[in-house]
């Protein structure tokens, strides 16, 4: 049993509590929160100078993708980025596999304790049957040609299985509503199942995904045409959203919507890559737009960023918007575990196992704060 304080114990259930204590049993488990040590006269109290935090929840990651670490110091828009992901298949299998074990191994010590990783190989599953982190593995599928579609549902569901049957959460997803058949997505809807709790797609990453479903045409429609894609793609869509009536499903993610705007919003939850989407796009979200009820945070892969870390995250989050520390940190926590169904993360509550980040250097900005993981 530990009774751990600090300056400022955000629950993000509550208030913050200044010098207030977590009682906390050998399991990770909270089993009681006091304002202050003079509740619990008499016990050995671990007192630490900053503020502590559950758990960094990291929504949308690629883990599999971890070997591409440092193939580019910088990319000229999205085209490029795609380029450097086809090269994914020119390394070893051990090669691959050491990136991912040292990719998770990163996220650990920068206080992540769950993730919503995007997989498209089982290259991460014997990493992730040691249960090191929580995982909500999302089967991403796509397919642009209609007489393919079955091909692709198939083999997204043979990758499914695997995880599933060695115990892991995990649901079939598709990319993007640019990269996905209008019959691949009934599919995707057709075999969800009680065990799907919810779906991340990406979306409006780039300005020409608005112009493909805007306009019918630009460069992702040329570049569709050439690859002698669907028109159905475009043209049964009048946006990106329509994907909600097709995967009749709780709750979507929508994923980095760099160039989303206010009209566009609907009642779901939306997860920002701040440090991917410069990478890529050399452009940020529009912040103000965004509530932080339903905003959360995510790394990207090592393809597109150089670190997994979501207090760096966070820290751009704070350099371009008004969120208050309080509002940042529950993107960081609590919205990602709302989103993904981690109902036992997120927040300091009685009866959670949400993980102990302690956050120091934070009192002018998160810029140069630090986080250790104390439980």
């Amino acid at each position: 049993m530990r009774f751990i304080s600090a300056d400022y114990l955000y629950t993000l259930h509550s208030k913050p509590i200044k010098n207030g204590v977590l009682q906390i049993n050998n399991f990770g488990e909270i089993i009681n929160i006091f304002k202050n040590k003079t509740e619990i006269p008499g016990q050995n109290i671990e007192f630490f100078n900053g503020l502590l935090c559950p758990g960094f929840i990291n929504a949308h990651c690629h883990l599999e993708l971890s070997h591409l670490h440092n193939t580019s110091n910088s990319v000229n828009g999205f085209s490029e980025f795609l380029e450097i992901v086809k090269t994914r298949d020119n390394y070893s299998k051990a090669f691959i596999i050491r990136a991912i074990k040292s990719a998770e191994d990163q996220m650990i010590k920068n206080g992540i304790v769950a993730v919503g990783d995007i997989c498209n190989t089982i290259d991460t599953l014997e990493l992730k049957i040691n249960k090191k982190l929580h995982y909500y593995n999302f089967i991403e599928s796509f397919e642009v040609k209609t007489e393919k579609s079955k091909e692709a549902i198939a083999k997204a569901l043979l990758i499914r299985d695997v995880f599933r049957n060695n115990n892991l959460k995990a649901t079939i997803t598709p990319h993007s509503a640019y990269s996905v058949t209008p019959d691949l997505m009934r599919l995707i809807a057709n075999v969800s199942d009680e065990s799907d709790y919810t779906f991340s797609i990406h979306n409006q990453e780039t300005e020409e995904e608005n112009i493909l479903f805007k306009d019918k045409k630009g460069q992702f429609r040329d570049w569709l045409q050439s690859i002698n894609a669907s028109p159905k793609i475009w043209n049964n869509r009048s946006s990106s959203f329509s994907v909600l009536n097709e995967l009749r499903c709780k709750r979507v993610i929508f994923v980095h919507n760099t160039y989303t705007n206010l009209l566009d919003l609907k009642d779901e939850y939306y997860c920002t890559c701040p440090c991917a989407n410069l990478f890529i796009e050399n452009k940020l979200p529009n912040y103000s737009i965004f509530s932080s009820d339903n905003l959360c945070v995510g790394t990207d892969s090592l393809a597109s960023n150089s670190q997994l870390s979501i207090i760096k995250e966070l820290a751009l989050i704070e350099q371009n918007s008004d969120y208050s520390l309080e509002e940042l940190l529950k993107i960081g926590c609590k919205n990602g575990a709302k989103a993904l169904g981690f109902s036992k993360y997120g927040t300091f509550e009685v009866g959670k196992t949400p993980g102990v980040n302690l956050i120091t250097g934070f009192e002018l900005s998160l810029t140069d704060s630090k986080v250790q993981k104390i439980v």
